[in-house]
């Protein structure tokens, strides 16, 4: 469903989209419309998709999972069978928090956050390794991530 936005629309997701847990007499008082309006348009957006949650943003670093490293990773058949394969196996795997099929030399790139090195070893030896058709892999280390939107 694609939904016309204006300009209250835009202003409201992008209040939400930072603070999602304002109240709405907050978020109306910031964005110029009362109440009752912005209650509607934020059910309309909730319905039409554009808003699809509210959750909670964690720090991984003070949860202990500083390490990050992204994953080439080649597969031996890109079938679409095999590739549907690939993707329900990677969403069994906790530590991979991101999985995009890309266009490129390679079939799709991981973000795995871990611990650390070793725990990223045994990821990447015990789980991403053994995922239907992977053919090879190719790790990034992060040194630092100078801008990381949730």
């Amino acid at each position: 469903m694609t939904l016309d936005l204006d300009s209250f629309d835009h202003a409201i997701l992008r209040v939400v989209a930072t603070e999602g847990r304002i109240p709405v007499v907050d978020l109306a008082r910031r964005i110029g419309l009362s109440k009752s309006p912005v209650q509607v348009r934020l059910r309309r957006l909730e319905e039409a998709g554009i808003i699809t949650g509210y959750r909670a943003v964690l720090d991984p670093i003070r949860m202990g999972l500083a390490h990050v490293a992204f994953v080439e990773v080649k597969l031996s058949d890109t079938r679409e069978a095999a590739l549907q394969a690939f993707n329900r196996a990677v969403l069994a795997i906790p530590e991979v928090e991101q999985c995009h099929m890309i266009a490129s030399r390679f079939d799709y790139l991981l973000k795995v956050r871990t611990a650390d090195i070793a725990a990223y070893r045994r990821v990447l030896a015990e789980r991403i390794s053994a995922l239907p058709h992977v053919a090879s892999t190719s790790t990034h280390v992060a040194m630092e991530a100078v801008k990381d939107a949730p």
